[in-house]
């Protein structure tokens, strides 16, 4: 006999609703489950398959799980079984982001009634019916790995209720909507039932990912050419290179998307103490691989072929003191890239070199390298085949399929979803998507509308206060009407948190905190406002446009003596800054310069510069318009 994963020692089963239990045994056989003095009986099947339903259990425990055969000769224990809250947490890498990478915790504890079980990152075909994963405790080193949103918001649901927490990881890095969807739910969607057409055609190829050949999609990296021509050595003449300011992507440097190979290059003095002292180098994140080199030596490189792994992962490498030898340090950094942009992309604080036996007394590498472009592709973007290929996360319900699929109908208060970064400059298509998801992941559960809390892309890249073109200022608005138009949806806002040149902001605590004030408030009806304000609609006043929001708490406030990133504009649709005043939790707006206004926009940048309008109660208001202009 042997139980689906979920069903192992330390597990976390969702209180006072009846728990699905399934495995594998002999077939035809009578089974009988017992937990806390209560039983249930069922059958296998010809095939040997069970599911059997527990009665509803209240919280508590720890419990003791027996499943035994009618002729005793099949049994399962399951034991140190906690009766709570129990959550999916899904998306790409921001949930993915562990405990252990994110800001340090201002409050360290061990919470033992906080557990979690990680689906493995699977992208097979066909769909699966289980996988391999078990249980942990957050305690001690455990914590570290960690969903850290997944954590944070557990860690807050489980201080006010004061019941066990159980989190179900499933996620992947840089995946889209699409692939966390089944094929049945994808074909209801004219766009994605061609993309579920297009890549059923694909699969009747005998070839898998790594036979299939990419030469027409991916390029390839073949000849380190600055490395022939010596740009890695100390003595290399790098007058005629050109300044850029890192951390900064390829964009920031050229003024436009590219991919290829560029080179950075930087010498810094070090203390004379230093000299001879093994020394640790971190030059940010490379988007997507790196070689690093120091004094003419190659110290380090992350990445090959087109494995993604460790696209925008902070580098680390180490530097032997023998190459210490004088207080001149060469660095010289080759960055690889070929899909989208790439790039150093920090953050600025993961970019500084220092001794290895004393890490915390760093010299900053942040700021003026100069650089050289080793070859320019020009801007790749995967053509749709890119995501057609066997093995493939994005292709098409492969992640649903692998990663949600085993984890049906395993009784479960809601689901957190931290995804989008990947369908950014799609936004229009993007409510549609994940409302599909949602209601298909709901029907498959078969437990009604469940709560499904979504994380607002955070701010990132260069700051700015308006971008009328912004992609992931309409993903953002996309993702605030997807929660509006689905019933029992909410969202968390971190348009405040996120870091300029880091995809992944480290601050995971607020991203969990205000997931769980959203859960709080209208999942266990706690008293508190569940969000930052929201858009509701807006008044034409004469030159003053009044907007009025939902979930203004104990007040609008502005943080500082005025309204940043807001903006105004007439029917000629230039938008220029505004002025705002709050007059009883409406905002005025206003210029001067636009004397019959038509519509504001506010926060409407991929990184709007000081955004800061919130409510009494802390939490941030959305991005929005007021207009419906392309």
């Amino acid at each position: 006999m042997k139980l689906n994963p979920l069903f192992s020692n330390q597990a976390v089963f969702q209180r006072d609703i009846p728990v699905p239990v399934w495995g594998e045994t002999k077939p035809c056989l009578q089974i009988r489950a017992s937990i806390a003095g209560k039983s249930t009986r069922t059958v296998s099947n010809a095939e040997g398959f069970f599911i059997l339903r527990l009665p509803p259990l209240p919280a508590g425990g720890p419990y003791t799980l027996r499943i035994t055969s009618n002729d005793k000769k099949e049994s399962v224990t399951v034991k140190d079984i906690l009766v709570g809250e129990v959550w999916l947490c899904s998306g790409q890498s921001n949930m993915e982001f562990p405990v252990g990478s994110s800001l340090p915790d201002p409050d360290p504890q061990d919470c033992p009634s906080i557990r979690m079980i990680t689906v493995p990152r699977i992208a097979n075909i066909g769909r699966a019916a289980s996988f391999d994963g078990n249980w942990i405790e957050a305690t001690g080193d455990k914590i570290e790995s960690f969903s850290a949103v997944g954590y944070y918001f557990a860690r807050r649901i489980h201080a006010e209720l004061d019941i066990p927490v159980g989190i179900i990881h499933s996620s992947w890095g840089g995946t889209l909507v699409e692939a966390w969807t089944s094929r049945e739910a994808l074909n209801r969607v004219p766009s994605t039932a061609q993309m579920v057409r297009d890549y059923e055609a694909a699969l009747t190829y005998e070839k898998t990912w790594k036979n299939i050949d990419i030469s027409g999609i991916i390029p390839k990296d073949t000849v380190n050419t600055g490395y022939k021509n010596k740009w890695h050595t100390t003595g290399f003449d790098d007058s005629g290179w050109e300044t850029a300011e890192l951390p900064g992507s390829f964009e920031k440097c050229l003024g436009r998307k590219t991919n290829g190979a560029f080179w950075f290059r930087k010498t810094v003095t070090i203390p004379k103490s230093w000299v001879g002292q093994k020394l640790i180098i971190h030059v940010g994140a490379a988007d997507k691989h790196d070689v690093t080199y120091c004094n003419g030596y190659k110290v380090g490189a992350t990445g090959t072929g087109v494995e993604e792994n460790f696209w925008s992962v902070v580098r680390k490498y180490s530097i032997a003191a023998s190459r210490v030898k004088t207080t001149q340090l060469s660095i010289a950094v080759r960055v690889w890239s070929f899909l989208h942009d790439g790039g150093l992309i920090g953050p600025a604080h993961e970019m500084f070199v220092a001794r290895e036996s004393k890490p915390d007394n760093r010299i900053s590498l942040a700021g003026d390298w100069l650089y050289a472009i080793e070859k320019d592709l020009g801007l790749i973007q995967p053509p749709q085949a890119g995501n057609l290929l066997p093995g493939n996360p994005n292709s098409p319900y492969t992640l649903y399929d692998s990663m949600i699929a085993p984890l049906v109908p395993y009784a479960m208060r809601g689901a957190l979803w931290y995804q989008g970064e990947s369908n950014a400059g799609r936004a229009y298509e993007y409510m549609t998507l994940q409302n599909n998801m949602v209601a298909d992941w709901r029907y498959r559960w078969g437990q009604g509308d469940f709560p499904f809390i979504c994380v607002q892309l955070a701010n990132f890249q260069r700051p700015e206060e308006y971008n009328g073109a912004s992609d992931w200022a309409f993903l953002r608005e996309a993702q605030l009407k997807t929660t509006l138009t689905c019933p029992n949806a909410g969202m968390a806002t971190a348009i405040d948190i996120g870091e300029a040149y880091d995809i992944h902001p480290r601050n995971k605590l607020d991203v969990g905190r205000r997931m769980a004030q959203w859960a709080l408030a209208n999942t266990y009806n706690k008293n508190i406002v569940p969000n930052g304000p929201h858009f509701d609609r807006y008044e034409i006043e004469g030159n003053v446009i009044r907007i009025r929001f939902r979930d203004t708490g104990k007040g609008l406030t502005i943080k500082g003596s005025k309204l940043k990133t807001c903006f105004i504009a007439g029917s000629d649709r230039k938008f220029v800054p505004a002025e705002a005043v709050i007059e009883n939790d409406t905002l005025l707006v206003s210029s001067p310069d636009v004397k019959s206004p038509q519509a504001v926009r506010y926060a409407w940048a991929d990184n709007p510069e000081n955004c800061n309008l919130y409510n009494k109660d802390g939490l941030p208001a959305s991005p929005f318009r007021t207009d419906t202009w392309k």
